[in-house]
Formats: C-alpha cells, sequence, structure tokens
C-alpha cells in the first residue's frame, strides 16, 4: 500500500519559510524550471469537478480530503513560482 503524505497549514507554513518566496536566491535556469512546473490538464479538470461540488456542498469525506490536498500542492507551487518570478525580475535573463 502507498503510503500518503498530508500537510497541516503549520507545515505549510515551515516549507514557507523553508523556501523563501521573498528571496531571489535562485539561479536563473532553477527559476525558469520551476516556473514550468504545473498540474497537469487531469489534475486541474478534477479541481474543477471537485469545485463544483464544493459549491453544491455534495463532497464526500475522501474528496474534501483530495480537495485539501490540491489546496496544499497549490499553496507549495504558488510559493515556489513566487520565488522564482522574484529570482527572475531584475536580472538578465537572456541566454
Amino acid at each position: 500500500m502507498a503510503s500518503k503524505l498530508t500537510f497541516s497549514q503549520s507545515e505549510v507554513a515551515i516549507l514557507g519559510r523553508v523556501i523563501g518566496p521573498d528571496r531571489d536566491n535562485l539561479p536563473v535556469t532553477a527559476a525558469r524550471a520551476i516556473l514550468k512546473l504545473d498540474f497537469e490538464p487531469a489534475d486541474r479538470e478534477r479541481m474543477h469537478e471537485l469545485a463544483a461540488k464544493a459549491r453544491e456542498g455534495t463532497l464526500t469525506a475522501a474528496e474534501q480530503a483530495e480537495i485539501d490536498a490540491y489546496e496544499v500542492v497549490g499553496h507549495l507551487l504558488g510559493l515556489m513560482h513566487s520565488k522564482a518570478r522574484l529570482s527572475l525580475k531584475g536580472r538578465k535573463t537572456s541566454a
């Protein structure tokens, strides 16, 4: 059985401090690579389905856990993208 990795809000806050989205210390190539990270189309579709069910108030407990997981990953991705954009801002980014 595969183990599931879950994060509490405090763990997300700790990851935020580790990533340091307000620090511009990523190399240009790393920042560009991070900005290419995104959800797959199937995941985006699933998030829309779950959001619709949440608006209707019909999420099951398993679906709530799933949407919570997407939220955590979205926050992490947002922190990483923020750091990458800041690292590229004001730098000469032409190769």
